[in-house]
């Protein structure tokens, strides 16, 4: 174990910020080629939004855009903060009614929300760009 974890601690920040911009962009891709931006869209309205579609197609091409710079290390600290408003506003719309767990001990909570935020805390404050 005294070579663990085989990458330096700046390499481990690279990882990161590149499997977080993937997490991104997988889920705006399934969302277009899988078709439920609408069924999206009109849940937001049944919530209580207007407009619940075109604000998915929003969320969606942020991901997108916001993914690929994030890959690249491009405004890294804006696209976290706006990355961790959209998954707030996940929690509070959708997963907070559904408690804390995700996986084994429930279903669809805010802990893999909550771990994300996290992620993108530590991205931006890896990013040594004034």
């Amino acid at each position: 174990m005294k070579n663990f974890p085989f990458i330096s601690l700046s390499n481990s920040l690279v990882l990161l910020r590149l499997s977080v911009a993937f997490i991104f962009l997988a889920h705006a891709i399934i969302r277009v080629t899988g078709g439920t931006v609408v069924r999206f869209g009109e849940y937001l309205n049944n919530k209580g939004f207007v407009y619940g579609t075109p604000l998915v197609w929003g969320l969606t091409v942020y991901e997108v855009i916001g993914g690929v710079l994030l890959a690249f290390g491009i405004f890294t600290k804006w696209l976290s903060a706006g990355f961790i408003g959209i998954i707030a506003l996940g929690i509070v719309t959708i997963h907070l009614e559904n408690g804390w767990f995700v996986g084994e001990h429930g279903a669809g909570g805010c802990e893999y929300s909550f771990l994300l935020i996290i992620a993108l805390i530590v991205i931006a404050a890896a990013d040594n760009k004034k």
